[in-house]
């Protein structure tokens, strides 16, 4: 788990490094100070960014169709997170249904005291219950390591680096540009490739968490095997059956990919192979746990408000 962490770190030092050269050229090219560059890039995305985390659950109940739901209408999904969450040192997060065949699952919210573990009516059709506990495990690991706060980060700075982008495309279009020596060769090329660039690293960063919430999620019950079989399923249910609600936007959220791609395509998925995570979570001793510190204020099984 350390060298996931690091992992991530990394790619993040990268999107840093990528945004800092690009906002610099901004900067230098259209408002004469590289600084400006910098601010303004970071500005308008932090807003944009910041909007969509503060409102995430809301955002993505709405776009899904999940509908909260309490414990008396599914109490096979509550009684799995109400067994789980202080495994975790959480309190037991709302629950929500997607109405839709698709199996598949997802956790949102941006701290634990707003997360939401949403499944499709498909998963609770398909799965038998260690199975959905080992999926569960895997949406409670999200929500443990903030990840929502991790992606909306990411996407920040790889907002940012397409703004700047774009404003030295529309610069050098409509004659802009107070700096002096500035290669339009070298603003060309920073202009089409950063932007493919910083939505790479996004998507790397993705993969990584999604890695990482498997091997703590499996860890934590003891039994990486319900994860591994749960994956198996899920990836031929996808298959036979796609997603017909939400957005392929929201693709990254599921713990499995929605969307298909191979070869190529794959580079652009928020998902590692299917085959891969399996494959790791099989080569786990099941007998080898992972119990996080267990925050005393926030055990237990009450729910917390939609507030």
């Amino acid at each position: 788990m350390a060298g996931s962490a690091a992992r991530t770190a990394a790619l993040f030092a990268v999107v840093l490094a990528v945004f800092v050269v690009v906002g610099g050229l901004v900067g230098e090219y259209v408002f004469g100070s590289w600084i400006a560059g910098l601010v303004v890039a970071l500005a308008l995305s932090l807003v944009m960014n910041l909007v969509a985390y503060f409102a995430s659950d809301r955002i993505v109940l709405w776009s899904t169709h999940a509908k909260i739901v309490s414990p008396a209408e599914a109490p096979r999904l509550a009684r799995a997170v109400d067994e789980l969450a202080p495994r975790f040192g959480l309190v037991a997060p709302r629950i929500a249904i997607v109405p839709t065949q698709t199996p598949n699952a997802f956790a949102t919210g941006r701290d634990e005291r707003h997360a939401v573990v949403a499944a499709t009516e498909g998963i609770l059709h398909l799965l038998d219950d260690r199975e959905l506990r080992g999926v569960l495990a895997h949406e409670l690991a999200h929500v443990r390591d903030r990840d929502v706060l991790v992606m909306t980060f990411a996407a920040t700075l790889a907002g940012a680096i397409s703004f700047a982008a774009q404003t030295l495309i529309f610069g050098s279009m409509f004659g802009g540009g107070r700096g002096r020596g500035v290669n339009p060769l070298v603003l060309l090329v920073a202009a089409v490739t950063a932007p493919i660039a910083a939505m790479l690293l996004r998507l790397a960063i993705s993969r990584t968490r999604e890695y990482r919430a498997d091997e703590v999620g499996a860890r934590t019950i003891g039994d990486p095997g319900a994860l591994a079989s749960a994956l198996g399923k899920l990836e031929s249910g996808n298959t036979r059956q796609p997603l017909s609600v939400g957005s392929p936007a929201q693709a990254s959220l599921y713990i499995v990919n929605p969307l298909r791609g191979r070869g190529l395509a794959g580079l652009f998925s928020t998902h590692p192979p299917i085959e891969e995570r399996i494959r790791r979570l099989r080569a786990m001793r099941p007998d080898l746990t992972y119990r996080p510190a267990v925050r005393a204020a926030t055990v237990g099984p009450s729910r917390p408000s939609r507030g």
